[in-house]
């Protein structure tokens, strides 16, 4: 192989933290766009959990959890030394609380019809409980979650509190996370998530 190939879902959050870790160190990969309801045969050979992203690297490695990804291209190259923090016991634990709790109340929410036991503002409440209280007050103090500089952390967590906003915009633009939306918005408008979300050119 002379790159890495990378199997993933444009609008996965968890696919979207690995591009974007990949495009800031640089690293040069083929990047496949599967279909959920349909997944490439290849990509199953080596990873049979069937989730994205997969990234196969040169040497025949396969690297298949998102934070496993990022780290990986970050140790390669990390321009803006995103891993300064990573091993920081506090950032550590906010990227446990996205993908475990915040997680869970965040698909609840997005998907309160198929969870018909509580209302949607119930999940709502419980994901601001979760996580987003304590990311508000973080981003009051500091631009980023780590201080002054964006690092691992703010990337992991951004493209699930970007599901979370989009699920009812007009709350959220007046909800009470000012801070919460500032650091939001940055990454939104940012070039490195345009580009990591540029659909794929169709060959032919």
């Amino acid at each position: 192989m002379s790159k890495a190939i990378l199997y993933s879902y444009r609008r996965c959050p968890y696919a979207m933290r690995a591009r974007m870790a990949l495009r800031i160190a640089g690293i040069d990969v083929e990047q496949i766009e599967i279909s959920l309801r349909d997944k490439p045969q290849a990509m199953l050979d080596i990873s049979p959990k069937g989730t994205v992203p997969v990234l196969q690297c040169p040497d025949g490695q396969v690297v298949d959890q998102s934070l496993d990804i990022m780290r990986w291209a970050l140790l390669q190259h990390d321009p803006q030394q995103w891993l300064q923090h990573a091993d920081d016991a506090d950032q550590r634990a906010l990227i446990q609380r996205n993908d475990t709790d915040f997680k869970y109340w965040l698909d609840r929410y997005k998907y309160a019809e198929r969870y018909p036991e509580f209302s949607s503002l119930h999940y709502r409440r419980q994901a601001g409980i979760a996580l987003l209280d304590v990311l508000e007050v973080r981003l009051a103090r500091s631009s980023y979650l780590g201080g002054q500089d964006p690092c691992l952390s703010d990337v992991a967590i951004f493209p699930f509190v970007r599901q979370f906003a989009a699920v009812d915009a007009n709350w959220f633009s007046t909800a009470d996370f000012p801070a919460l939306r500032r650091w939001l918005n940055g990454w939104l408008e940012s070039d490195l998530f345009m580009s990591v979300m540029a659909k794929p050119v169709k060959p032919g």
